[in-house]
């Protein structure tokens, strides 16, 4: 068996709904105690440890932060190997991609503030929805594909509103 498991770091259950403030504090504590510089004057062997652990602990609360990366984090844990990149079987998100994508452009092209504040808006409650219906699915064993759809849906929102905040930098300056 290899590391233990990223809820198990914080000591918590699997589960797709957390307190982010709850993980952020815990996180903290636990950061501070495997901290490199703590371990200075500790042995090359300690140190290496050291150094381990804290990356571990980085890498467990990235991934549990971000509801995306949770959401494909908790799909692994039941055992199935998701491909990164695969090709969305799913031609009504298909068409909705096309429509967001082509909407960005709009926005893009007459820097219009405003609608970018609106399309924002509207791609959080289009992320909170999907959060919610994964949260309702993902570890029901029957509901397993519409629990990877949801997630590869979750990837590409998150992949368009990190797109929308460069918009909204470049618009800005």
């Amino acid at each position: 068996m290899g590391s233990p498991c990223h809820f198990a770091l914080f000591e918590l259950q699997p589960s797709f709904r957390l307190d982010l403030e709850q993980l952020a504090v815990r996180y903290r504590e636990l950061a501070r105690g495997v901290h490199p510089d703590r371990f200075a004057d500790a042995s090359e062997r300690e140190q290496r440890l050291a150094l381990e652990q804290s990356a571990s602990l980085n890498e467990a609360y990235q991934t549990l932060r971000h509801a995306p990366s949770r959401a494909r984090y908790l799909l692994a844990l039941r055992g199935d190997e998701l491909p990164l990149e695969v090709t969305v079987q799913d031609p009504d998100f298909l068409l909705q991609q096309m429509h967001w994508r082509e909407e960005l452009e709009e926005l893009h092209d007459s820097a219009d503030m405003a609608g970018v504040a609106v399309f924002k808006s509207r791609l959080k409650a289009a992320q909170d929805e999907l959060n919610e219906s994964f949260a309702v699915c993902w570890d029901d064993p029957q509901r397993r594909a519409e629990a990877e759809r949801l997630m590869r849906r979750m990837q590409f929102l998150d992949k368009l509103s990190h797109e929308v905040r460069q918009l909204e930098e470049r618009l800005d300056d």
